[in-house]
């Protein structure tokens, strides 16, 4: 379970050097940063990264430049950030699935998350919840959800934008645990698996509570119980999975910074020192929330604790689901 971290709580850097190596007296960041995001322009992820790169560049005074290199569920754009020079300079805007999922779930990645990056910091989090439709289902509790799939004779459907991920398998694990027979449907289009849902083509979701927000304020759809250690801010009137008789169901996403490895200690202690001041500054903290997620900030040793952890967690979860993707 990912705990919620507490926000308040010169590097040196080289051009020409060989690789790692910082040139004495330059401070960072000596130029700009590129940060290397695997995921879409747009999706929430890359809107929560640009907010802060947007802060860091305003503290540092150097521009801090995201740079979108998609496809195969992050690998691209993540192995374009393990080869990157480690001189500062290339930042990487990793996330749960690029970090800690994607090494179990595909039979051959490209890079190692564990060996070819040094996590700096957590940066965001986000919760999923579990979602039926308003005009379809006529459970309103998580007791009546669970009476009502089980009555229903039949397989049900849920959705996810794509295999591994946190929606996908989410679902997994709460069928599991509510015993009930179910079957995954990926999405390629986002507002496509939220129509099918209120129009009832689809039985429930367990997914991100930004990407329904909308509907959610239509009353077309109805958010039963958030998946996560505590309430969620935007819709604090849904009580969470423990609240409403799952102990323990806490399935959240998250982001994090990192650096190729062999980058300088210092410059990943003093990325993470001025990404906490930046999750304190509540303005900020709105900005997060009106994009679906939460500030986070770490320091280098607990994010690497951390995704330790969590590589462990989705390694047994990936394999109780039988996810596998060639």
């Amino acid at each position: 379970m990912m705990e919620r971290r507490t926000l308040l709580g010169a590097g040196l850097a080289a051009g020409l050097l060989p690789r790692g190596a910082p040139a004495q007296g330059t401070a960072w960041p000596a130029r700009q940063v590129r940060i290397i995001n695997p995921f879409a322009p747009g999706a929430a992820h890359d809107v929560l990264v640009r907010i802060v790169a947007e802060g860091l560049a305003q503290r540092l005074g150097q521009p801090f430049v995201s740079e979108n290199r998609t496809g195969a569920g992050g690998s691209i754009g993540s192995e374009v950030a393990a080869r990157a020079p480690n001189d500062g300079h290339h930042l990487y805007a990793a996330t749960i699935g690029t970090l800690t999922i994607n090494e179990h779930l595909y039979a051959r990645l490209p890079y190692d998350p564990a060996r070819d990056f040094v996590p700096a910091t957590l940066i965001w989090e986000s919760a999923n919840c579990l979602f039926v439709s308003a005009e379809r289902n006529p459970a309103r509790t998580l007791p009546e959800f669970i009476a009502w799939a089980r009555a229903q004779g039949r397989e049900l459907t849920f959705s996810s934008a794509g295999a591994g991920t946190t929606p996908h398998l989410a679902g997994e694990m709460f069928k599991a645990r509510i015993g009930i027979p179910a079957q995954h449907v990926p999405y390629r289009e986002g507002s496509q698996r939220v129509l099918d849902l209120v129009s009832g083509a689809l039985d429930f979701s367990v997914d991100n509570i930004a990407t329904y927000t909308a509907l959610l304020r239509e009353g077309r759809l109805r958010a039963i119980a958030v998946a996560a250690a505590e309430r969620w801010p935007t819709v604090p009137e849904v009580p969470t999975m423990a609240e409403a008789g799952l102990p323990g169901f806490a399935v959240p996403s998250w982001g994090a910074f990192a650096f190729p490895a062999g980058t300088p200690d210092a410059i990943v202690a003093r990325l993470a020192a001025e990404v906490r001041e930046i999750a304190a500054d509540p303005a900020v903290q709105r900005r997060f929330l009106a994009a679906g997620g939460r500030t986070l900030a770490t320091t280098p040793e607990e994010t690497a604790r951390f995704v330790a952890a969590e590589r462990i967690r989705w390694g047994e979860v990936v394999r109780a689901a039988g996810v596998r993707v060639e």
